[in-house]
């Protein structure tokens, strides 16, 4: 079973919006935040959002701040990413990740990934 599955992925114009989704199974347990990190061919992964399964704590990454949106859906075991503005730059595969703290979450130190799910921003 995949422990985290993204959806939501899409090829949008710019200025265009999408809302990705991400799903824990039953076997992703015991974490404390949700995060969204993207990645581009030859370059590092990039911490875009992170939220407290309680919805607090949440923080951007200065390049999406005020068009992005995290929020989590407890009842559902999911988190989502509402893109609003987006910009050809924002093209990338965009994965979902879990972990016990914040901090350690936005840095890498995950407790279970996604696959991805791949976003392009183009006209």
């Amino acid at each position: 079973q995949v422990p985290l599955r993204e959806s939501g992925g899409d090829s949008v114009a710019p200025l265009g919006s999408l809302r990705l989704s991400c799903t824990a199974s039953d076997d992703v347990r015991d974490f404390n935040y949700w995060a969204w990190f993207r990645q581009t061919p030859g370059k590092e992964r990039e911490w875009v959002a992170l939220i407290s399964i309680r919805g607090d704590s949440e923080n951007y990454a200065d390049s999406v701040d005020g068009r992005f949106t995290i929020y989590p859906d407890n009842a559902k075991k999911s988190v989502y990413l509402q893109m609003n503005s987006l910009k050809p730059e924002d093209t990338a595969m965009y994965y979902c990740a879990v972990g016990p703290t914040g901090p350690g979450l936005a840095n890498g130190r995950a407790s279970y990934w996604g696959q991805g799910t791949q976003v392009t921003v183009s006209s």
